[in-house]
């Protein structure tokens, strides 16, 4: 038995499943509403306020997809109830990040600044204090969409390992090296 696959989801107030004959979940919430498509191996039974996912067989191909599509909806369940958060620092010598509604606004030491749209799912919020690095702060209640955003903006300038500067997760340990040797 698959040890992710086999735990029930429970359903917290206010969060509504529905499966279809398709096998397309739909979860709503008070933050929104996501969908699915689940694999025609697995199969979602609603009891009450728990949520429980069953496999056809103990082939190998089907255990993965028990416990894949498992994490997905629970992913799903907690999205529309809490909402997920991504917080990231800018850390370089006159790197700015700004908020202009959807728009977020990079100075990255190049010659332009980059203007990166994010999608409406995406709540957006730049906190800049004096003498700290800029934050980065979305919310979300699509785990999968929040993930992917944040780190296309890490891409624009990933942490180097010389000076640490660029977009960094907060927490995130950026290994350094030691510059060169001053000769003798």
């Amino acid at each position: 038995m698959s040890r992710i696959g086999k735990l029930p989801i429970s359903l917290p107030k206010g969060v509504e499943v529905t499966v279809n004959d398709n096998n397309v979940v739909t979860v709503k919430g008070a933050l929104g509403t996501l969908t699915q498509c689940v694999d025609p191996c697995v199969t979602l039974k609603v009891e009450g306020d728990t949520l429980t996912l069953e496999r056809e067989s103990e082939q190998k191909r089907h255990k993965a997809m028990h416990g894949l599509y498992r994490s997905l909806v629970f992913n799903m369940v907690k999205g529309v109830s809490e909402g997920f958060k991504s917080v990231q620092e800018v850390i370089g010598v006159g790197y700015k990040a700004q908020a202009n509604g959807q728009v977020l606004e990079l100075a990255l030491g190049y010659s332009h600044n980059i203007y990166f749209e994010l999608p409406n799912e995406i709540k957006l919020e730049t906190i800049t204090l004096k003498g700290k690095s800029p934050l980065i702060i979305m919310t979300s209640y699509d785990k999968q969409l929040l993930g992917q955003v944040a780190a296309k903006i890490r891409s624009l300038r990933k942490p180097e390992p010389y000076k640490g500067k660029g977009i960094r997760f907060q927490g995130e340990e950026v290994r350094r090296k030691a510059g060169k040797a001053a000769a003798k």
